[in-house]
């Protein structure tokens, strides 16, 4: 039997499926997206925000169902139960809540939850990547791109141009047990949290790559490129700005 390239493709992968874990406040008004709603308004930041992260999971969707990755979302500004009704209703089997801290704290929950969760279900300890939901051009590409920078390195960053990233993931190797130093001494809310997490991995002697950089949208100036981006359907219009 003559398998397909992209049968084969899957079956690479099968034995060492990573788990995306999405990054994402929810969609409430004067709750999110407040550097842009200073601009806006509170209402037109909210939608924003809504599509922000409908255009992420309808990404790391398709890698699921191409057999590259287990998906989960984790939330911030809403509560467990309404998290999960959400779940049900767009078909996410796994969702979080955030919890208290900084991002780096928030970080590094999710990844010692989904590595728990690895062992308890018996699965292989595979790499886990988190991503945010701050970009109108991620695509499947640079997913499948992290995935497998992943099978030949340690580390992969996602950088973005207020000097953060808009992605991480750590390998096999990195999870065994779960290391601490990208959750800490970093200026989090800083334009030096890309800089300072490449100075760590450096000091650990941690091999990394860094995928394309892409541009956060947080302020009015970071939403012009987007207003007639067809597959985001943004449009002057439909927000009257």
């Amino acid at each position: 039997m003559v398998m397909s390239k992209k049968e084969n493709t899957n079956k690479l992968y099968v034995n060492n499926r990573p788990t995306v874990v999405l990054m994402t406040k929810w969609h409430a008004i004067y709750r999110c997206k407040s550097r842009l709603a200073k601009d806006i308004g509170a209402f037109k930041a909210a939608k924003i925000q809504e599509r922000l992260m409908n255009h992420t999971i309808n990404v790391a969707k398709k890698i699921q169902k191409e057999g590259f990755a287990d998906i989960k979302v984790a939330f911030d500004g809403i509560g467990i139960k309404a998290a999960k009704k959400w779940a049900v209703l767009n078909k996410i089997k796994e969702v979080e809540i955030q919890g208290p801290g900084n991002l780096g704290t928030k970080m590094k929950r999710q990844f010692l939850k989904t590595h728990h969760e690895q062992n308890h279900s018996h699965q292989t300890r595979n790499p886990i990547i988190i991503i945010g939901s701050d970009l109108p051009s991620i695509s499947h590409f640079e997913l499948i791109q992290a995935i497998q920078i992943l099978n030949h390195k340690e580390m992969v960053l996602g950088p973005s141009s207020d000097g953060g990233y808009w992605l991480i993931g750590l390998s096999k190797k990195l999870l065994k047990p779960v290391c601490t130093w990208p959750f800490s001494g970093i200026s989090w809310g800083s334009d030096k949290v890309l800089q300072e997490t490449i100075r760590l991995a450096s000091l650990n002697k941690i091999d990394y790559q860094l995928l394309q950089t892409k541009n956060d949208l947080d302020n009015i100036i970071d939403l012009s490129p987007w207003l007639d981006h067809k597959k985001f359907r943004l449009s002057a219009s439909s927000y009257q700005l």
